[in-house]
């Protein structure tokens, strides 16, 4: 039981810290706003690549072969690819995102499959260790601040008031739980899958950080706002290897 409330309690950590945090980042400016998003994703980008490259594969290479760790990694990577083609698995930081403008709805189904997901991931790693599954929910909440920041934005600019895109995007962020919850019980059936999910998770995790997130940063010109880039994702990584 104490594992179960653990996972939950983490997935909820996972789902909604973002969310508080980027309602908050709504309240300021849109010129400290425009500031402040690289520098978020720029930490989540580091939280990520530390997760998934100094704890969760780490672990997973003492259950399983290398080569079936590394062939898993590769086959997530093609799967979150194919989800990102399938509208599941965007992230969007702005209003004038190319796949989601066009329906708040697709936006609220992605989100929260990708929040369903967020949860198993947060619970698989509290079924290795408490600590493993603590950096992941960081930085799960990490990388979905700056994408709540980007729902936010879809919805006031299809004409939702700020309580009523908060209200759904609380609603989709409580996927998280739901996904702890049914992935507790998969691997308490079949507990064999675990590394493999854990696997998956650093593809997510990779893939977000290298196809979605970095991506943003190379835009505009090199200056010293490059250097606070470097130096968050250091932060990022470095808060990782702490936890």
């Amino acid at each position: 039981m104490s594992t179960f409330l653990v996972a939950l309690g983490l997935s909820l950590v996972g789902g909604f810290l973002g969310l508080l945090v980027a309602s908050g980042v709504l309240l300021i400016s849109d010129a400290t706003r425009a500031k402040l998003v690289p520098w978020l994703v720029s930490y989540a980008v580091g939280a990520l690549l530390g997760v998934a490259l100094l704890a969760i594969l780490p672990n997973t290479l003492e259950e399983l072969p290398a080569p079936a760790v590394f062939t898993t990694l590769l086959a997530g990577i093609l799967l979150f690819f194919l989800l990102e083609k399938l509208v599941l698995w965007r992230h969007c930081h702005t209003s004038d995102c190319e796949v989601h403008d066009s329906s708040v709805l697709l936006v609220l189904v992605g989100d929260g499959f990708h929040n369903f997901v967020d949860g198993a991931v947060i619970a698989a790693a509290v079924m290795t260790s408490v600590p493993l599954g603590l950096s992941t929910a960081l930085a799960v909440a990490a990388h979905e601040i700056p994408q709540e920041l980007g729902d936010f934005a879809i919805m006031l600019h299809a004409g939702y008031s700020r309580s009523r895109a908060l209200a759904l995007n609380a609603l989709s962020a409580g996927a998280s739980a739901l996904g702890a919850v049914v992935a507790l019980m998969a691997f308490e059936f079949v507990p064999r899958i675990l590394p493999y999910f854990l696997v998956l998770a650093a593809a997510s995790f990779l893939y977000v950080a290298m196809a979605d997130l970095i991506p943003g940063l190379h835009r505009g010109r090199t200056d010293a706002g490059s250097l606070r880039q470097v130096l968050l994702i250091a932060a990022g990584i470095a808060t990782m290897v702490v936890l």
